[in-house]
């Protein structure tokens, strides 16, 4: 539905800017960090950061602000809301028990990916995920299948919105590799991505379809490269994953 600016609060808006400045290497902003990040001026991201800290929303020490834990109140609202995180949960369960390494889902919002849901074996990575985690899509396998059930001036679009920064030396940051990659996703049915978001972790991803076809989700299972290396995900881990799909499809709607 098209929106008119008559019907756009610009308050709320600048306020949400604010908000999205925080992030888990922004845990602290002082007002000009929070006006730099968002690109609002400095009079508004005081104003926006002084009422999220009347509201209860952060805290505010004389300098720095930072995020309190009521602000999990609005993205327990969107997971309490929706039954996808609810209805993958088991399976992802099963799954992870059934490949011995964990498992996760996850959707795609603009150039990143967000966990809906996880079923952790042993912490594989530096950091810590869990529902409510983001990565960005073009490294992340979950992040391919989802990009891979777009079109080519939709994936265009995300790429050149995205800061393609590599987070080791394996990972693909030339946007026509990246698309390469993408496509071969979208030939082959899965992504396997080997140490390009972190040294040592490798991952393979399919997507969760629903009943009409329509990618939803995408779910993928993580596993230390000593122990598992990417050759062997496919091998070791798509039988299992591909049963969950075929289980999954007929319960979505």
């Amino acid at each position: 539905m098209a929106v008119g600016e008559r019907d756009l609060m610009g308050g709320f808006a600048k306020g949400l800017k604010v908000l999205e400045a925080f992030g888990p290497d922004r845990q602290r902003l002082s007002i000009t960090d929070a006006s730099d990040i968002s690109g609002l001026d400095r009079a508004t991201a005081r104003r926006c950061l002084l009422t999220l800290a009347e509201l209860g929303y952060a805290d505010y020490d004389g300098k720095f602000f930072s995020l309190t834990p009521k602000i999990l109140r609005i993205g327990h609202a969107w997971l309490s809301a929706t039954p996808l995180p609810v209805l993958l949960q088991p399976h992802l369960d099963q799954l992870s028990e059934r490949v011995g390494h964990s498992a996760s889902a996850s959707i795609l919002d603009n150039t990143e990916i967000v966990y809906i849901a996880r079923a952790a074996q042993k912490r594989v990575m530096s950091i810590n995920l869990m529902p409510g985690s983001r990565l960005p899509a073009y490294s992340a396998s979950m992040g391919r299948v989802l990009l891979a059930a777009l079109s080519d001036a939709e994936v265009d679009a995300i790429l050149q919105a995205s800061p393609l920064t590599a987070n080791t030396p394996r990972t693909i940051t030339d946007p026509r590799l990246l698309k390469e990659e993408i496509a071969k996703v979208r030939q082959q049915g899965y992504a396997v991505i080997d140490q390009e978001l972190e040294i040592g972790l490798c991952s393979i991803a399919i997507p969760v379809r629903n009943d009409r076809g329509r990618v939803v989700a995408a779910i993928n299972v993580g596993a230390p490269a000593a122990i598992l290396p990417a050759a062997d995900l496919p091998s070791q881990c798509l039988p299992a994953m591909l049963e969950m799909q075929a289980r999954l499809r007929p319960l979505l709607h």
